[in-house]
C-alpha cells in the first residue's frame, strides 16, 4: 500500500505480468477475487513473484515459483530474478533443478533428511 504506482509497475514488468494487468478493464484496480480465483495459477505465481520484488525484503522463500508457468515464462522470470536476487539470501523448494540454476548452494532432502549438498 505503501508504494507509488510508478514502483508497483516496474516489479509487473519483472515478472512479466503488467501487460497482461493493464488489459484488465480496471487495470491494477481490477478484482482478483478470493484467493486469486479470476486468474489462472501462472498468473497468480507472477503477481506474488511481483509483490515479493516489490516488497525487497533481504530473504526470499520461493516454493514452486514457477511451476505453473511455460518454458518460455519461465526462462524470463528466472532471469529477471537472477538480477533481483542479487546478495539475497533464496530459499528455493523446487522439483524442477533447472528452477534453480540461480542458486550458489542446493540442497537435496529426501524423506527429510539431507542427501547432498552442492552447486547446481
Amino acid at each position: 500500500p505503501d508504494a507509488a504506482m510508478q514502483e508497483v509497475r516496474e516489479a509487473a514488468k519483472k515478472a512479466y505480468i503488467d501487460d497482461f494487468i493493464m488489459q484488465l478493464p480496471k487495470g491494477y484496480e481490477t478484482s482478483a477475487g478470493v484467493k486469486g480465483a479470476n486468474f489462472s495459477m501462472g498468473q497468480r505465481q507472477r503477481i506474488l513473484i511481483a509483490r515479493a520484488i516489490l516488497r525487497n525484503n533481504p530473504i526470499f522463500v520461493l516454493d514452486e515459483a514457477t511451476s505453473a508457468l511455460d518454458a518460455e515464462t519461465e526462462r524470463l522470470i528466472t532471469n529477471s530474478l537472477n538480477s533481483v536476487m542479487q546478495n539475497k539470501t533464496v530459499i528455493g523448494i523446487a522439483h524442477k533443478i533447472s528452477t534453480l540454476s540461480m542458486m550458489d548452494r542446493v540442497v537435496v532432502l529426501q524423506d527429510g533428511k539431507i542427501v547432498a549438498i552442492g552447486k547446481h
